[in-house]
Order: structure tokens, then sequence, then C-alpha cells
């Protein structure tokens, strides 16, 4: 198993984000929203965009789980969409 896969394997997340992001991965347009939520160039596969949003998400946990002023759960919820659905596109290729 590849790293990327490990790491996703290993997410541990509260109900209410999981819930809320698979939601809005229903709604998730690759070219539309990952240019905004990774606030960079769009990654050229899923697995590329994967190592981009793996450690983006992991920050906002730690500042999650820290009671950081800075934690937007909006933003957590953004990015968790878009994790799951590269993920989702990763596992179908």
């Amino acid at each position: 198993m590849c790293t990327v896969s490990k790491e996703l394997a290993a997410l541990r997340r509260p109900g209410l984000l999981v819930d809320a992001a698979a939601h809005g991965a229903m709604q998730y347009e690759r070219r539309r929203d990952l240019r905004r939520m990774l606030r960079a160039a769009i990654p050229a596969t899923p697995r590329a965009a994967l190592e981009k949003l793996i450690p983006i998400e992991a920050a906002l946990e730690r500042r999650r789980q820290t009671a950081d002023k800075t934690y937007s759960f909006a933003r957590h919820v953004d990015i968790l969409v878009a994790l799951l659905a590269e993920a989702r596109a990763f596992r179908q290729a």
C-alpha cells in the first residue's frame, strides 16, 4: 500500500466533520473548487492533489484539537471535501 493510501486509511475525524464533507463532496467540481482550496494551481493528478491536501488537513486537525484561535471549521470542511473527492478519484485510477 502506498503512503497516500496509508495516510487516508489512518484518518479518523469527528462525525460532524465527515458528514459535512461527504455532503459537500457530492457537489465537488475539481476545476472550480481545488484551486480555491489549495490556493495554488490545480495538481495534474488526484495523487498529487492528495499529497498537497493531506498536510493541510493535518495542520487543521492539530488546530482543531488544540482549540487554536486560527482554526476554521469551514476551511476544514472544504479541505475534507476535496480530500474525499480526490481520494475517490485516486482509488478509481
